[in-house]
């Protein structure tokens, strides 16, 4: 079915007639990349990457900015990212291509550590960032062992002492709701810490294997890899369930506890309200936005 570049309405705010807003979903392999986000020193980045493609597809004169639900750090990786741009309409080539044909070309530029997994009109105030209502991100952690088998290496994290989940779920349902979460943030000083966590749960996969899912209505910087590392500090009997409590109180960081590695995270979802609600979700976050 092609895909129309002509919405029946504007898109969000400050478009207006003439340009149509696109949604990208994608997922990626974030070993070799420095992160999402364009860097002024020239290290290769998804955004980058993205960006690029988009502009040799539409064949653009002048590159279109990516944003995305989520900016994950260096190493991190997602089965599940959400981003749009603005483009302008009159890049139609006189022909439409449907959505897959688009996904099809992205996927032939792009290296094989993203993919394209669609592209699709985004609905009228669509905001990759703003419009989200929160995030889900998957740990993986091999315990009690020094090594993992090598085509692994890459998406989990070890831990060489065994780990009770039993004690882990009890200390992180102690972090759930909202709370300045400045302890578990890299933040350089800039921006709140006040977040809602909204589920950080435990389960044992297999007899070494460990899996934690963290949602969260956003995310600081580094915050889901440092509170693995603290709960991990619980999980191997270093510190009772409560110390998480003290720590999230204080609102400073210790050195007790750990920042884990980048290669156990993935971005696996991210939801959104009705299409109607969109308009409304942005302007909240926006608004809590300029209140930081």
């Amino acid at each position: 079915m092609p895909l129309s570049l002509t919405p029946s309405e504007p898109s969000s705010p400050p478009l207006g007639r003439g340009f149509v807003r696109l949604r990208l979903d994608l997922a990626y392999d974030g070993t070799n990349f420095a992160g999402w986000a364009i860097q002024a020193n020239g290290l290769r980045t998804i955004q980058d990457e993205v960006q690029k493609a988009i502009a040799l597809v539409w064949r653009l004169r002048e590159p279109v900015s990516v944003f995305v639900a989520g900016r994950t750090d260096a190493g991190v990786h997602a089965t599940a990212q959400v981003a749009h741009f603005d483009l302008p309409e009159r890049y139609k080539y006189g022909k439409e291509w449907s959505a897959q044909e688009l996904t099809f070309r992205l996927n032939r530029i792009l290296d094989e550590d993203i993919r394209i997994k669609e592209v699709s009109i985004a609905p009228a105030y669509f905001h990759a960032r703003f419009s989200a209502l929160r995030r889900r991100y998957l740990y993986k952690i091999a315990d009690n062992r020094f090594f993992i088998e090598p085509i692994k290496r890459y998406d989990i994290a070890t831990w060489y002492r065994d780990l009770d989940i039993e004690l882990m779920n009890k200390a992180s349902q102690l972090l759930l709701g909202e709370h300045d979460f400045a302890a578990f943030c890299k933040t350089g000083g800039i921006g709140t810490t006040i977040r809602r966590l909204e589920n950080f749960s435990w389960t044992r996969v297999a007899e070494n294997e460990i899996h934690s899912e963290v949602v969260a209505d956003a995310f600081c910087y580094s915050m889901v890899r440092n509170l693995v590392g603290a709960i991990v500090r619980v999980g191997e009997g270093r510190f009772p369930a409560s110390w998480v409590s003290e720590v999230l109180a204080k609102k400073e960081r210790v050195s007790e506890s750990l920042v884990f590695p980048a290669r156990g995270l993935t971005l696996v979802g991210v939801d959104y309200p009705a299409d109607d609600q969109l308009a409304e979700r942005a302007k909240v976050t926006i608004g809590r936005r300029d209140e930081e």
